[in-house]
């Protein structure tokens, strides 16, 4: 920082301070204080839609992941017993599919039609926010010139030219504080404004890739199904399910090596 930039920074600070002591009166615009408002609201959404979107694939690719490690193991867990229908690795591969022709063949468009979008209409926000900093940065150092042409008025001094001098200080930076004032009153709106034909094809597009996968792994794991066992269906399908289950448990309970006492354990 310059030694400039240094004093004014002190300035501001000083001026800050009698604000809140109400030694200065404080410049209140309720327009651009509103549109500041609803500026710091599409912010803060449209960058937790970053978050989320980025989230989202992350998710995406760490699900294919976790079914494919799960594959890995009811495959293993078959062993030979399967090898009679190959239910296990049929699903292995199915899922091997989705991770690799699916969800791959997704994370370019994705990128492209969902992620880049947004990120490019968050890279704005930084220029944005230096402007409404600039913004304050001005209102202070008009805020502080109005005092001072205050106090000189009510204690004149001898020097005739310090009311003229300070008068002529206060209108300079009330020029620069309304020109940036009055251009992000204007704009803020119409960049708000923009959001929605903005991120309309990123929502469509979202929309559609999310179908995409649905439609396909449904398909993939649907093709799976019917190499599952005719028995074990019929009866997910009607419920009985459940008593299945609990017949294979009893069977396995009346097996001697699950009931050996345990003292004899060791």
């Amino acid at each position: 920082m310059s030694w400039t930039g240094f004093k004014k920074a002190v300035n501001r600070a000083g001026t800050s301070v009698m604000m809140k002591t109400g030694h200065v009166e404080k410049t209140v615009d309720r327009e651009y204080e509103i549109e500041e408002r609803r500026f710091r609201t599409m912010e803060a959404a449209v960058e937790k839609m970053q978050k989320e979107a980025k989230g989202y694939l992350d998710s995406l690719r760490a699900m294919t992941i976790a079914q494919m490690r799960i594959a890995e193991t009811i495959d293993a867990f078959y062993g030979d017993s399967g090898a009679k229908d190959g239910v296990g690795k049929y699903y292995l591969t199915a899922v091997e599919e989705i991770d690799a022709e699916t969800v791959k063949s997704l994370d370019g468009p994705y990128r492209t039609t969902v992620l880049d979008p947004i990120s490019r209409f968050c890279a704005y926000f930084p220029d944005i926010n230096d402007a409404i900093k600039k913004r304050s940065h001005k209102m202070m150092d008009y805020d502080a010139a109005r005092a001072k042409v205050k106090r000189a008025i009510e204690k004149p001094s001898d020097d005739v030219t310090k009311v003229p001098r300070l008068e002529k200080e206060a209108a300079q930076a009330k020029e620069l504080y309304d020109a940036l004032n009055t251009q992000l009153t204007e704009e803020l709106p119409q960049l708000i404004a923009l959001r929605v034909p903005y991120l309309d094809p990123s929502f469509e597009a979202l929309v559609k890739i999310q179908l995409r996968f649905c439609q396909e792994a449904y398909v993939r794991l649907a093709h799976v199904q019917q190499y599952l066992d005719a028995n074990t269906r019929e009866a997910y399908a009607s419920g009985e399910l459940d008593n299945h289950v609990e017949q294979c448990l009893q069977q396995m309970k009346e097996l001697t090596i699950t009931t050996i006492p345990t003292s004899s354990r060791g």
